[in-house]
């Protein structure tokens, strides 16, 4: 077995240790807790999240939650990236727009959440528009800061070579810059997700991850709430594991731009 296997293996073998510790810390706290309604254990919430994944409701409405996700982050990359690209560039563009990235990158997406719902009305537009607010700014400002921590001599020394302004772009700005645009693409994720169930909690989607934990709290049902969040866990698992290692693997490690996960 090689090295980074071995690196890899021991990894796994930590995070599924780590995993089985607190499912074993929390069914020592279920067991203990005066109530199993509130605090249910992990057979409770086994047979509950059964019986969703049987119904059919669990996998409804975590569709609609992600379709939500990769709509709104669609969206918030599709104006962040040309327009980080344009601020790391552009000193005028930095300077009229980094001022209001600023001021509203510490507002919580959740805060808009009541004028989306006055703007839009409740239901899908409100979350989504959450949702784009949520991933927009994350992705903008590493976009912003990859693009400005490229070197000015790697640049001048492709100009000196011949580099057109495409070429210098595609083979030294953007590879330079690609660390820094999946550290910020990961923190999109990961905002999008509070974006969206906080969204579908508040703006009251018909369908959705949120929509579920909220009716579940109106009937004190935490084994269904906690059956959602262990979903929402899992795909975030994926997510990492499946995309964006996988991403990583295939740029930022294999042009030697960062060293392979010790996971």
């Amino acid at each position: 077995m090689s090295r980074t296997r071995r690196i890899r293996s021991a990894g796994l073998i930590r995070g599924v240790l780590a995993v089985l510790i607190c499912l074993a810390l929390w069914e020592m706290f279920a067991r203990t807790s005066r109530s199993t309604s509130l605090t249910p254990p992990l057979e409770l919430i086994g047979q509950t999240l059964a019986g969703m994944l049987v119904d059919g409701t669990l996998l409804i409405n975590t569709l609609h939650t992600l379709g939500r996700v990769l709509l709104g982050f669609c969206i918030a990359a599709l104006i962040a990236v040309p327009l980080g690209i344009l601020m790391g560039r552009s000193r005028f563009a930095e300077r009229f727009f980094l001022p209001v990235v600023s001021v509203l990158l510490p507002i919580p997406s959740l805060a808009w959440v009541p004028l989306f719902t006055l703007w839009f009305g409740i239901g899908n537009t409100a979350t989504i528009c959450v949702v784009v607010y949520a991933a927009f700014f994350p992705l903008i400002y590493n976009v912003w800061a990859g693009v400005r921590s490229v070197l000015p001599i790697w640049t001048r020394a492709a100009t000196v070579m011949g580099a057109g302004r495409w070429a210098l772009w595609r083979k030294v700005v953007w590879p330079a810059s690609l660390p820094y645009v999946i550290a910020g693409t990961r923190l999109s994720v990961g905002r999008a997700w509070i974006g969206v169930i906080g969204g579908e909690m508040l703006a009251s989607p018909t369908f959705g991850l949120g929509q579920i934990i909220f009716n579940a709290k109106e009937f004190l049902n935490a084994s269904v709430m906690l059956s959602v969040l262990v979903v929402i866990g899992l795909i975030g698992v994926i997510t990492e594991r499946f995309i964006f290692n996988a991403l990583e693997e295939a740029t930022i490690r294999k042009w030697g731009m960062a060293a392979s996960a010790r996971r």
